[in-house]
């Protein structure tokens, strides 16, 4: 069966008839609302030809993109004004040493944290925090487990201050609306951010930063964070101890402008190659889940283990990278109910042992991570990302890795007459736009992830399964549903784990 690539999609796309683009465009014309264009929870009506959205506040513009600042009119006197989301849609923040006007005294309640202990100066207002150790910062705040690890996107602790000693801007600000950054950008959940000031690392900077205001412009600095020290030897197999968190997930523009590097975007991804007298060839994907133990689909498993090996880390086919790492595979275990009955693959899942090189298989790197495996669903809508290297229907492939957004479809409407018919079980789901022909519909490699976010961790959803083409309308891709799998995949781990002992 042919997998398309996220590129192949668009040149189908592009190659549809004029007509019949013409006639697409008649029909979507005549619902405007049928495409839900109003973002941010926003209500369509449709006015003849065209539409309105109704924005729910603080939200703005001709499809509520926008976030409206709420504090033109309502100013704070000594302090910063904050958009939130819930009514007034606006609140203030007192900059140091000012409170709200029923503030008495700047020691009641006591500002300081962690036990520390309030002094008033000469000047009614102003205060000092006294801290104990090991705590430090404004308010003692900042305490011995406050630091941040490698790469320090995952960092979500409490820190509001910049080396500079000046405290962070919140980052619902109503003067950060006009940077990339902010409370209210796409997918702010994930990247730790939302309505406070405490330091973060949306942008895999070299260490958590913030916005802060210095002679009435905003700039940011690097925050007053210490980088974590390990209480075990470097030398230790303490390693993945954390899954589904690439080094940076997507590039982010500052307050200087440019745009970051999106090192290890798909660091669990994995391409699944046949070992020949010449070179290595693609031809599958797969995931990581642990060191030592690949996932894929089990229609990808033809060969045995001998001639095939894996590369972790890759971005490129056509070059040796210096951050991969390639592992021979000491056994394949495709799942007893798997088949092939028409085209359609049931129970369609696999896992690869990787052997051990040097008494240990994936070393993790900003490149080479483990995803996470989900215990829960994800509901019907939910954006997802696929990636892989793409088989084209003339067999060539994709050079560099591609990557792709979905939306997940619920099996009812997939299982509709008009679309699959019924074909489709417990064992598989379908994700793309069933709506739109051709958009968020195009598969990956066979065996490569579709990945969804929960509390800013990657988790593996689906496997890349089968599907009729690409960009086929009412014909999404099919993917492998994961969760099914849980226990077999785990039961099949413990018993090789167990077995070499």
């Amino acid at each position: 069966r042919i997998v398309c690539s996220v590129l192949l999609c668009i040149s189908l796309v592009r190659s549809l008839s004029e007509s019949k683009t013409k006639k697409i465009a008649v029909l979507a014309s005549t619902d405007p609302c049928s495409s839900n264009p109003c973002k941010n929870n926003g209500w369509c009506e449709k006015i003849g030809s065209h539409f309105s959205c109704h924005c729910p506040k603080p939200y703005t513009g001709t499809t509520c993109e926008k976030v409206q600042d709420m504090c033109l009119e309502k100013r704070c006197v000594r302090g910063d004004c904050l958009i939130t989301l819930t009514s007034p849609y606006f609140q203030c923040s007192c900059s140091h040493p000012y409170k709200l006007p029923d503030s008495s005294s700047p020691c009641r309640p006591n500002p300081c944290k962690n036990g520390g202990i309030c002094i008033r100066h000469r000047i009614r207002s102003k205060f000092t925090c006294n801290c104990p150790e090991p705590f430090r910062g404004r308010f003692c705040e900042i305490g011995p487990d406050d630091c941040y690890e490698e790469g320090s996107f995952e960092y979500r602790g409490r820190v509001n201050q910049a080396a500079n000693g000046k405290t962070c801007l919140h980052w619902n600000s109503h003067i950060l609306l006009d940077y990339s950054i902010n409370s209210f950008m796409k997918d702010a959940d994930s990247y730790g951010i939302g309505e406070h000031n405490f330091c973060r690392n949306p942008d895999g900077d070299e260490k958590p930063w913030c916005y802060i205001k210095k002679k009435n412009k905003v700039e940011w600095d690097f925050c007053d964070i210490s980088p974590y020290s390990p209480a075990v030897p470097p030398g230790s197999n303490e390693i993945f101890e954390t899954c589904g968190q690439p080094e940076s997930q997507r590039p982010l523009k500052r307050i200087y402008g440019g745009a970051k590097t999106k090192a290890g975007k798909h660091p669990w991804m994995v391409s699944l190659q046949k070992k020949t007298s010449r070179r290595s060839r693609h031809f599958c994907g797969g995931v990581l889940i642990k060191p030592c133990w690949v996932l894929t689909a089990g229609h990808c498993i033809e060969h045995s283990a001998e001639y095939l090996q894996v590369v972790l880390g890759k971005q490129d086919l056509k070059k040796r990278e210096p951050h991969e790492q390639i592992f021979d595979v000491e056994k394949t275990i495709v799942h007893n109910k798997y088949k092939d009955k028409d085209g359609v693959q049931y129970n369609d899942i696999a896992l690869l042992k990787l052997k051990p090189v040097d008494g240990h298989c994936a070393v993790e790197t900003k490149y080479v991570k483990t995803v996470c495996l989900p215990n829960f669903l994800f509901p019907v809508g939910t954006d997802c990302f696929i990636s892989g290297w793409g088989a084209t229907e003339t067999d060539g492939e994709s050079r560099q890795l591609l990557d792709a957004n979905v939306k997940l479809i619920s099996q009812r409407q997939c299982n509709a007459r008009k679309a699959y018919d019924h074909t489709l079980d417990e064992s598989m789901f379908c994700a793309g736009n069933l709506r739109r022909p051709g958009v968020d519909s195009c598969q990956g490699d066979s065996g490569g992830p579709l990945t969804c976010v929960q509390n800013g961790s990657y988790y593996v959803y689906g496997l890349v399964s089968w599907g009729d083409q690409c960009g086929l309308k009412n014909k999404p891709g099919v993917y492998t549903q994961v969760t099914t799998f849980l226990s077999w995949i785990k039961s099949k781990i413990r018993y090789e784990s167990r077995s070499l002992h």
